[in-house]
């Protein structure tokens, strides 16, 4: 059993990944979503746009990922 496990990362680690990747998209569909349908904005989706975009959603990556890694520091 114990060979089988060798392979895999810790399911924390796991955890920790995937809720960044899914912050990572949250940020990135919710950023083009504001410049898609926010009034008054050219609901043009641009070069710009996707650059910020991707942006924002490595933020929310790296926010993710500080808060998930704080709570486990916490504990012990």
């Amino acid at each position: 059993m114990i060979d089988q496990q060798q392979g895999r990362e810790p399911s924390e680690k796991v955890r920790r990944r995937s809720a960044g990747v899914a912050a990572f998209v949250a940020g990135l569909v919710a950023t083009l979503a504001f410049f898609a349908f926010f009034p008054g904005l050219p609901h043009v989706i641009d070069w710009g746009a996707i650059v910020v975009s991707v942006l924002v959603g490595a933020l929310a990556r790296w926010g993710c990922e500080y808060w998930t890694g704080r709570g486990g520091r916490e504990g012990g």
